[in-house]
């Protein structure tokens, strides 16, 4: 899916009707994927893009920052590089406030399209503890199913704190151990146990299922989204 720049307001030609067909034909890609019940990375894509939007318009965010810049000087005693700002003239800047105006009326209508497609799927979704949560749950492991399906793909994962700008937030991480295959004799509880065995430093993990209704796609919406729900779960 072709992406929009973060800066693609103040990049190339400045005109409304050329950024207008930037902006749609940028949309109608983002339309094909959440038609595919695919939402990520397009739906956070449009978050950022709504947020930069909101912020220039309410004067959080300067002008001259999203501009291009041009080298203009170097300073070899300070070991540095001077740029100036390629941005001027009221014409331009009323182009760039009809432009913003439209985006941000356009992109928050598609985001309220994939928030819709997101609560669905999460109403399709089970996510339950296997077997008995020990106090740690800060990492451990999550298994992946979908209805009629028997593949079971299993991941590792792990909570950590992050500091950035003086706050803390909490961010998982998840990687694939394996795909199985659901038998009989292999339960989620049995894999669990197959895993202890074979990864030693985690003795005794936390285990999650997260169970699909439906055949939804694992990269672009369950992952993402059972990232979410094991964080809630893991920051009580």
């Amino acid at each position: 899916m072709s992406k929009l720049s973060k800066n693609w307001i103040t990049e190339g030609l400045i005109d409304f009707e050329y950024k207008k067909y930037q902006l749609l034909a940028y949309l109608q890609e983002t339309d094909k994927s959440f038609k595919a019940i695919k939402l990520y990375p397009p739906l956070g894509e449009l978050i950022e893009h709504h947020r930069n939007l909101n912020a220039f318009k309410s004067g959080k965010r300067h002008l001259s920052d999203m501009f291009p810049k041009a080298l203009e000087s170097v300073d070899f005693k300070k070991k540095k590089l001077n740029y100036q700002s390629q941005s001027d003239d009221s014409e331009m800047m009323k182009e760039i406030h009809l432009i913003t105006d439209f985006a941000i009326e356009k992109i928050q209508d598609q985001i309220y399209e994939g928030r819709a497609i997101y609560d669905f799927v999460e109403d399709h979704i089970a996510f339950e503890p296997v077997g008995i949560l020990p106090i740690y749950t800060k990492e451990g492991f999550v298994f992946l199913t979908r209805e009629k399906r028997s593949d079971i793909h299993a991941f590792r994962y792990q909570s950590s704190l992050l500091q950035i700008a003086g706050e803390r937030f909490r961010s998982i991480s998840l990687w694939l151990v394996g795909i199985f295959q659901r038998t009989l004799v292999r339960t989620l509880e049995a894999l669990k146990l197959e895993l202890i065995r074979e990864i030693k430093e985690l003795p005794n993990p936390a285990a999650w299922r997260m169970h699909s209704k439906q055949d939804f796609p694992i990269e672009e919406t369950l992952l993402p989204i059972s990232k979410r729900l094991l964080l809630q779960h893991v920051s009580k």
